[in-house]
């Protein structure tokens, strides 16, 4: 069983930056992408960045050349760095994972971190 464990969501002024964390455990074989996706009051979940298994990366057009996906695979941890955050980045971040048992894959949700952007 994997789990997703996140941190580093909380209050920020507009300009201001946060770092999100989200740290898997358990039996990871074989990353094929793992990023963040969040969802705001009264919309639908969206993708802010992911990273596939190659190393590329991928952002969603409001989050480029602000938000910087990394990832440490010593620590199986990913790591979305913010900056200059808007009010519109406000918004509840989820950690997502897929991998690869080498016969199938399966997916994996942290349990969210809150980012609120003050105006």
């Amino acid at each position: 069983q994997v789990q997703l464990v996140e941190s580093g969501g909380g209050l920020v002024h507009t300009g201001g930056s946060l770092r999100l964390s989200c740290a898997a455990s358990g039996s990871i074989r074989s990353i094929i992408r793992t990023g963040w996706y969040r969802q705001a009051p009264g919309k639908q979940r969206e993708l802010v960045a992911h990273i596939i298994s190659g190393g590329s990366t991928n952002y969603a057009d409001s989050v480029k050349g602000r938000f910087t996906i990394s990832r440490d695979n010593a620590k199986n941890t990913v790591y979305l760095q913010m900056n200059s955050l808007k009010p519109e980045d406000t918004a509840e971040y989820v950690c997502y994972l897929k991998i690869s048992n080498g016969l199938t894959w399966y997916e994996y949700w942290g349990q969210g971190t809150q980012v609120t952007v003050s105006s």
